[in-house]
Formats: structure tokens, C-alpha cells, sequence
């Protein structure tokens, strides 16, 4: 299990993350939204032993991360950069790489390329943003960890790539039960891809949520009015927002579906019916409701 207990880390005294604490579950789909700045790449970094936490301690299996070589073995980044490897061959890459990660499989290295097909002596200062994004994940997965995190996972990827991609990682889960950390701004791919997630802001967790529990507990209820009704109208209501368009009335709640739309309905709306959000949607919404700009979302 990934552990962050009050964690706190700030850079020339700004703070990124102030007593944060979460918990990962092992063989989780984790994937981790926010805004930009709001810390997600810190976050990683911390987890990784990149970065030392300043307060607080960041454990996998009970184990402290950073400065501990037979914890960090088990733990691989995939950042969203690959300068350092820009000098490098795909085939010098799979030697480094085999330097520190002793459990790399020739075998799932060699799989993975076929599959794949990247020019294998080639530099990657020679390749596209998507090649390196693939030559990366390639010997990631190769390198057998237990738990593999990926800032901007499927960024640069064509749609047959990004497919392709899924589809290795998701193999990687079912036949060694790797962890998988995914950041990421698609959050189509998350919700494709990810069984639990959460969403930081300002360096603290707004939630933490398996996503079935998640969809299951934010709604959208699409009626009408001859009134336009405001949050008041509806107390016993957890509400986000409430927006109109075109006549039409959007009530955005938490809480239970059957009992959101039955309140809803004791105000006798022309007419009342319950909308599936997506999970962009729900991010939109919990956002706003934190009063961030809606522009910088879209």
C-alpha cells in the first residue's frame, strides 16, 4: 500500500502539499486529477524518491521511499519529460535501465517492442513526443515494477497508440498485479482506464473515491420551472451549482439519486430526469464548486 501521512512540501516557501495524507490500495488503478500547479507531479515525485518530503513520510509496504534502494526498485516514473534520455537508443534505454530495475524482463521488453515496432538503435532525440511516450512506457513495464507511475500517461499519443498503450498496461495489472499511477488532463482515458480516483487542489484532496462510488454519489437532475428555483429552494439538498439554459434547469447534487430527484419533484417542475454525468463532468462541477474559473477548465 502507498501511504502519505501529513505530508508536507514546499519550494522557496511555497507550499505544494500542507499535511496531506492518502492512501492507495495495492493492485489499484489509481488515477490523480487536478488543475495545473495543483501538485499532482509533486505528489509523484515524493512517491518516486525524487523528492524528499519536508513534514510527514511517504511509505510503500510500511517502507520509507526516499533514500531506500530496495523500496525505490519496486517503484518506476514515467515523467511527462524524456530529455534525459534524449541522447539514448531505445536498445541503451532497455541497458540503463536493466541497471537499477534487476527483475527487467528481456522477454516483456522484447514482446512489448514487436508489438510497438520503435526504431530500436535509433536516438530518441530522433523521435515524435508519442515515440518517446511509447519507448518509455515500453521499458517501464519491462522493468517489472510493483508499482508504476506515469505523469501525463497517454499524452502524444496517436488514437491507435493510445490503444495500444491501455492495452500493455492493463495486461501488466492482470499478470503481475502491478500498481498503476496515472496523472493525467484526459480524463476520458482515466475513466477508462482507472477503477479508483481522486482529485487534489491547492495541495489538499477534495476526494479520494473508488469511481463507481464516485458516479454514484453526484448527479445531474435536467427539469423545468416556471420559476427558476435557486440552491435555497432546496435545503435538504447537497447542491453544487445549479445553471440554466434555454429554459432547461441543471440541478447538480450530492447524495442518493432516488432520493435527489424525489425532492426535486415535490416542487412540481414541468417536467424532472435524471442525467448520467461523465467524469469530466464531475470534475467540472466539483471545481466550480470550489470557485475555480470554469474557463481555465475548458
Amino acid at each position: 500500500m502507498i501511504k502519505f501521512d501529513n505530508v508536507t512540501k514546499d519550494f522557496d516557501g511555497f507550499k505544494v502539499l500542507e499535511n496531506f495524507s492518502l492512501e492507495i490500495q495495492k493492485g489499484t488503478a489509481y488515477g490523480l486529477l487536478g488543475t495545473n500547479g495543483a501538485g499532482k507531479s509533486t505528489l509523484l515525485r515524493l512517491l518516486s524518491g525524487i523528492y524528499k518530503a519536508d513534514k510527514g513520510s511517504v511509505t510503500v509496504g510500511g517502507q520509507p521511499v526516499y533514500d531506500n534502494v530496495s523500496v525505490k526498485q519496486k517503484l518506476l516514473l514515467i515523467s511527462d519529460e524524456t530529455a534525459q534520455f534524449h541522447n539514448m537508443s531505445l536498445k541503451q534505454m532497455r541497458k540503463f535501465y536493466k541497471t537499477f530495475y534487476p527483475k527487467f524482463s528481456d522477454e516483456t521488453f522484447d514482446r512489448l517492442h514487436a508489438i510497438i515496432g520503435l526504431p530500436i538503435d535509433k536516438k530518441l532525440a530522433g523521435f515524435s513526443k508519442g515515440m518517446k511516450r511509447q519507448a518509455a512506457v515500453i521499458c517501464g513495464i519491462a522493468a517489472s515494477p510493483e508499482y508504476l507511475l506515469l505523469d501525463e500517461a497517454f499524452d502524444g499519443l496517436d488514437p491507435a497508440m493510445r490503444i495500444a498503450v491501455k492495452k500493455m498496461l492493463i495486461d501488466a495489472m492482470c499478470d503481475s498485479e502491478m500498481t498503476i499511477v496515472i496523472s493525467s488532463h484526459n480524463l476520458k482515458e482515466i475513466e477508462e482506464f482507472c477503477d479508483t480516483v481522486g482529485l487534489l487542489h491547492d495541495g489538499k484532496m477534495v476526494f479520494n473515491r473508488a469511481l463507481d462510488v464516485l458516479k454514484g454519489n453526484i448527479h445531474k437532475v435536467q427539469c423545468s420551472f416556471e420559476e427558476i428555483p435557486a440552491k435555497e429552494d432546496f435545503p435538504e439538498l447537497d447542491i453544487l451549482l445549479i445553471e440554466h439554459n434555454n429554459g432547461l434547469t441543471n440541478i447538480i447534487a450530492r447524495g442518493d439519486a432516488d432520493r435527489t430527484i424525489e425532492i426535486v419533484r415535490t416542487k412540481e417542475p414541468g417536467f424532472c430526469d435524471l442525467i448520467p454525468l461523465s467524469l469530466e463532468e464531475i470534475f467540472i462541477y466539483e471545481m466550480e464548486a470550489l470557485e475555480y474559473d470554469r474557463t481555465k477548465l475548458m
